[in-house]
């Protein structure tokens, strides 16, 4: 099934120079480079090496727009499969947020002119936030998020998409290794020793243990302590979702024990520390990843 000219213009201007070679990234999609974000060392009281991943160089400011970009290359693959007749029109796109995941998305899907995005929102939604996200086009719809867990079904009719895609719980997407992989290959080219990370629905969190464990479980012979993963909130009273410390063994490129000093903080400043740890002096420990999907 032919599509429709405004249609073949998009999926025209969704360029994807790779899926995982650093020397063509993708993202972000105007001037994509490999990191895409830099990160830089700062000071932190007790700690000799801390490094801050600077996701607010990002389009609306935070990780969220790395999401974001794979929502638009998914509708890409989308149009693919209506010019091929595998699908009669272009699905809408649901998701629980009230935050930087809808406004990113939406900010990437209008770009991109694709269809606005439905959000599912909490009656307790802040009224300034409610239109921010109704101004860029969002197609907001209210519900007592409290009452219990949704599955994709639930979401989807609450968000009267029922021939949609929900971003929140569809794991079709992938969203445990693809939304934050070019993040996370960022963080490990860093090889550091702990990583702090703002924990909400954990996708980052899990994106980039499940890259450690790809990446680095691959080739098991000597004994190197890797990444430690800790959790992060802004709210002092959260309950914050702690998961046991991640030890992963690699191959030592020199066979001997490598240590290194590098305590990676994928987050902005101001994030309450759960951890601490005096580090000894800075070595590399390996040759940078590739993305390998």
């Amino acid at each position: 099934m032919p599509l429709a000219q405004d249609e073949q213009l998009i999926l025209d201007s969704i360029k994807v120079p790779s899926d995982n070679d650093p020397l063509r990234p993708e993202f972000p999609d105007e001037g994509p480079k490999f990191p895409a974000t830099p990160t830089y060392k700062i000071e932190v009281p007790r700690f000799k090496y801390v490094w801050l991943k600077d996701e607010s160089f990002n389009p609306t400011g935070t990780h969220k727009d790395r999401m974001a970009w794979e929502m638009v290359v998914t509708y890409r693959d989308l149009l693919i499969a209506k010019k091929r007749g595998i699908i009669k029109k272009l699905p809408h796109l649901s998701i629980i947020s009230s935050g930087s995941a809808a406004n990113a998305i939406q900010t990437a899907l209008r770009k991109y002119r694709l269809p606005n995005l439905k959000i599912l929102v909490g009656y307790n939604i802040d009224k300034e936030t409610k239109r921010n996200l109704k101004k860029i086009g969002c197609e907001i719809y209210e519900t007592d998020l409290a009452k219990k867990p949704l599955n994709a079904e639930e979401i989807l009719r609450l968000t009267n998409n029922p021939d949609g895609i929900d971003i929140t719980s569809d794991e079709s997407l992938d969203p445990d290794t693809r939304f934050y992989d070019w993040l996370s290959y960022e963080i490990l080219n860093n090889s550091p020793d702990y990583c702090f990370i703002p924990y909400g629905s954990g996708h980052l969190y899990e994106n980039l243990l499940n890259v450690s464990k790809r990446e680095i479980m691959a080739s098991v012979e000597e004994v190197l302590a890797i990444p430690a993963l800790r959790a992060t909130s802004r709210n002092s009273k959260s309950a914050i979702l702690w998961e046991p410390q991640l030890i992963i063994r690699i191959l030592s490129p020199t066979n001997c024990i490598v240590r290194t000093s590098l305590l990676y903080i994928s987050t902005v400043l101001g994030w309450k520390f759960l951890d601490q740890r005096d580090t000894a002096a800075k070595s590399p420990r390996f040759t940078p990843y590739r993305k390998n999907i």
